[in-house]
């Protein structure tokens, strides 16, 4: 397939607990040699890969001991410090049987919320993919807290989709996609092919959590999707039982649910905006400034500012509400809480608080993101 071209080069393959364990949950050395194998074949074929791996718990809980998966947060970080070692010499170990090189990144969410660690992380995953090598990423269980959670490696995969801008991320799963019920209860249930738009109905339908041994199910899976479409990556999740599921899903998403991305897609910056930055203030803005940001695309100036709230600095990162304390976007001030409080109280006010290119308005997806999940 070299010199011809394809459709999906850079590809993001997110391989959940299930597909890599034994019935017991111990990790299957079967099943990572099959995807390893399937890394390969694609690497060769010319795709630039990255693939997002859990199974560290899951590899390192019976070395200390435990019989089952356990539950407690110390164990699972005492299991995932033993696994992750694990894991990675089992992957390590077949590509470079392949001649191929990987290399181990694990993250945490502050590696996203923190701008300069995010656009390390970036600049990190674009070198090793140009050098032709397999980023092999994993949440850092070990140290991370709030029960372990970005929370979980479909929203990992999708995160890091969106940060490299993939052509395509792959959710596998032990189900074929998306489904209007649970098809292990109902066989009458109907898998969507292709899904043009996430809504609130599609996100109720997707339920709870999965299996035992994972922590996600396939709600967790529309979260992901919904955040890589906004970002302009389209999404493919699929069955992992198939034999040759990786390469399958690279050459052709005709067996699963395909999410289709939407066509304006957010640069890097908006991206940490949309789905990261964590807002330290509020604004308060009337009707005109409202129109402005919303539906002409407009910076915002002190003009339409009618209150402020909370403590912030110069740069950082503020919520805008209308008089009615509606959501807005938010976006990266150009002044601090007491510059703007010193510009309210003047009668001929001017400059600009948010520039265009530092706002981000919540609406759509995005909004559903905020709310849904």
């Amino acid at each position: 397939m070299r010199g011809e071209t394809m459709k999906y080069k850079r590809i993001v393959f997110k391989v959940g607990t299930s597909s890599l364990t034994n019935p017991d949950g111990s990790l299957s050395r079967a099943k990572v040699k099959a995807i390893t194998q399937q890394l390969a074949t694609l690497h060769e074929e010319g795709h630039e890969l990255i693939l997002v791996s859990s199974g560290a718990i899951a590899a390192g809980f019976s070395s200390l001991g435990f019989k089952k998966r356990p539950t407690k947060i110390a164990d699972k970080q005492a299991s995932a410090a033993v696994g992750q070692g694990l894991l990675l010499e089992e992957y390590t170990s077949n590509l470079l049987m392949k001649g191929i090189v990987s290399a181990q990144i694990l993250l945490t969410q502050d590696d996203f919320v923190d701008k300069r660690r995010y656009n390390n992380a970036h600049q990190a995953l674009s070198v090793l993919l140009t050098r032709h090598a397999i980023p092999i990423i994993n949440e850092n269980d070990t140290v991370s807290i709030e029960e372990l959670k970005v929370g979980d490696n479909d929203t990992l995969s999708a995160q890091v989709a969106a940060m490299v801008q993939a052509d395509l991320l792959v959710l596998l799963t032990d189900v074929d996609g998306v489904y209007n019920d649970n098809p292990s209860k109902n066989p009458e249930a109907k898998r969507f092919d292709t899904i043009d738009e996430i809504t609130k109905e599609l996100v109720e339908m997707a339920g709870g959590a999965g299996s035992s041994n994972g922590t996600g199910g396939m709600y967790t899976k529309i979260k992901a999707a919904t955040i890589a479409t906004m970002a302009g990556v389209p999404v493919y999740i699929c069955s992992s039982l198939k034999e040759q599921a990786l390469i399958e899903a690279a050459h052709q998403t005709v067996d699963g649910t395909y999410f289709t991305a939407q066509e304006k897609v957010m640069k890097t910056h908006k991206q940490w905006l949309a789905l990261y930055a964590k807002s330290k203030g509020k604004l308060v803005v009337d009707a005109g400034a409202k129109q402005a940001l919303q539906e002409e695309g407009k910076s915002l100036l002190i003009s339409g500012v009618k209150a402020v709230e909370g403590e912030f600095y110069e740069s950082e990162i503020v919520t805008v509400v209308d008089e009615h304390y509606q959501v807005i976007g938010k976006g990266q001030t150009r002044l601090s809480k007491y510059a703007i409080a010193q510009q309210l109280s003047k009668n001929n006010r001017k400059g600009i608080v948010i520039h265009r290119d530092d706002w981000m308005t919540i609406s759509g997806e995005l909004a559903l993101l905020e709310q849904e999940f």
